[in-house]
């Protein structure tokens, strides 16, 4: 539904197009697909589909930006980002409102996106720091080495509907403060924030094609990825697809870094706090219709931890405020689409089939109750269950819905043994009040991102974002300095005189003398 091509015309008040070589495109005769409100279900635009003809003319502009904008100091790009990190604080709460308007999440969620989007910003503003290269004087005799990291050129980031700001922010201030040049390609679900951002760039000063946003589905995808003047790739989105960008991506002679999908667990130990456990199982698992790759989907109750807490986690989960994102008070506003809902209550139903206990039933919430407007809306209610089991497939699959498994083991060493099974590793959480448990499971758990007592790990823009094992395709994770090493490639130098030089011919291999 979300996907549906249109081939009405359209006025340009509707159409929400590409921003190539510094202003904004919609050709005419292109494809177009509807743009919804999830929480009304109303269409309120049209994106236009790239070809890969609009690809390959955003891509060549990066090109030629990339000379003179690799050339310019790293303290003069830096400038460029001080000021777009200005302009997001003065257009933040309209950046938040763009978001709750075509994603669905709750104004307070979408702000908070912004605001994580924005301390990449402010890292990315330190690059004469973070480019800085190694140096040692007198390697060997009269000779000096030293290292220096250079950008790859023109660059593409794929992003998903779930964070229309924040993901794209993971990419490109730290590639283009790098002095590569990007070509993004967001989510058609919710496309206009990349175009927000784009003005906002250019509004801070950034030359006319370093940055360039190309809308559209997979043809615009296999265009970058196939395309001969893209250097890398980053990619955030379900495991398959990440897979695949990766083997065609690599195929292609590109770096690829793609963040594929999750299943978080939150272990529960018998003497943690349960209502601050429960507070957070809640927040984690229904914030932003569980719609996060960092949301926890299974919660390991250990040992007593079970009968204790989930009477009062059944009581949160009945009390949530499923509402319109617009409203003050809701904490969980509708599913992206309706292509999207059904799929997760489909996943209920495979869930109540193989046995697992159904406690709260989100598909019975009734729509009107989001508030006036709401009834065509993509609703449903938060879903909690309890004994499900290893073997089940709303354990093994990520749901990317508000739907909480309970697993019930006995003890630290089965929460371990199953979190560890898993194919996914992206994040996981421990809530304990004893910190060699705590230490100990930091220490052996298989998974890239962990939190004790912290529910949604994400680490903050200085270090870096990424999963284990299924999760994570390619050896670099995203933002931070990995992030830096990702979008720049490493240069060697050794350099002598000729006072140093000696005569005649050397056959050996040079070895420090």
């Amino acid at each position: 539904m979300s996907h549906a091509v249109d081939s009405r015309p359209h006025t340009a008040a509707t159409e929400i197009g590409h921003w190539v070589g510094g202003s904004l495109q919609a050709p005419a005769g292109a494809m177009r697909s509807d743009v919804f409100n999830p929480a009304t279900g109303a269409v309120t635009g049209q994106v236009v589909l790239a070809s890969p003809e609009v690809v390959d003319q955003a891509v060549r502009c990066a090109a030629e930006a990339f000379p003179g904008w690799s050339r310019m100091p790293p303290i003069r790009r830096a400038r460029v980002m001080f000021k777009f990190l200005e302009l997001l604080n003065r257009d933040r709460d309209e950046l938040a409102r763009a978001i709750t308007r075509e994603h669905g999440k709750v104004f307070s969620d979408a702000q908070g996106e912004v605001t994580r989007g924005i301390e990449i910003v402010e890292f990315a503003c330190g690059i004469p720091q973070l480019l800085k290269g190694d140096y040692t004087d007198q390697v060997s005799t009269g000779i000096d080495n030293w290292t220096m990291r250079q950008p790859l050129g023109v660059v593409a980031g794929i992003t998903p509907f779930n964070f229309p700001v924040m993901v794209p922010m993971w990419m490109f201030p730290v590639a283009i403060a790098a002095g590569n040049t990007f070509v993004l390609k967001p989510s058609p679900l919710d496309p206009s924030p990349a175009l927000m951002m784009a003005r906002l760039l250019q509004e801070a000063g950034l030359p006319d094609g370093v940055f360039n946003v190309v809308q559209g589905d997979k043809v615009a995808v296999d265009a970058l990825l196939e395309h001969p003047d893209v250097k890398a790739v980053s990619f955030v989105g379900s495991t398959p697809i990440a897979q695949k960008i990766y083997e065609t991506g690599a195929r292609h002679g590109k770096r690829v870094q793609a963040l594929g999908g999750a299943k978080n667990h939150m272990v529960v130990m018998p003497d943690a706090d349960m209502n601050q456990a429960a507070d957070a199982l809640v927040g984690a698992a229904f914030g932003s219709a569980g719609e996060r790759c960092m949301a926890v989907s299974v919660a390991v109750l250990v040992g007593d931890a079970a009968d204790r807490i989930l009477p009062i986690l059944a009581e949160k989960t009945r009390a949530l405020k499923v509402r319109n994102g617009t409203e003050r008070d809701a904490e969980m506003g509708p599913i992206v689409s309706q292509v999207a809902r059904e799929r997760i209550a489909g996943y209920i139903a495979q869930g109540e089939a193989e046995g697992a206990r159904l406690l709260i039933d989100g598909r019975t919430f009734e729509a009107a109750a989001a508030g006036a407007g709401c009834d065509g809306g993509f609703w449903l209610g938060g879903t909690l269950f309890d004994d499900v089991k290893p073997d089940m497939r709303i354990y093994r699959e990520e749901i990317f819905g508000p739907v909480l498994g309970c697993v019930r083991v006995a003890d630290m060493a089965q929460a371990l043994a199953l979190v560890n099974s898993h194919e996914y590793g992206n994040g996981v959480c421990c809530f304990t009040r004893d910190g060699g448990a705590a230490r100990e499971f930091a220490r052996r758990v298989e998974v890239g991102m962990v939190g004790i007592n912290v529910p949604i790990p994400v680490p903050m823009a200085w270090h870096g974002f990424g999963g284990w094992k299924k999760s994570l395709f390619g050896d670099l994770h995203a933002y931070g300095e990995e992030g830096v090493r990702f979008y720049t490639k490493q240069k060697s130098i050794m350099q002598r005189w000729p006072e140093s030089i000696g005569k005649g011919a050397d056959f050996a291999m040079p070895t420090a003398r």
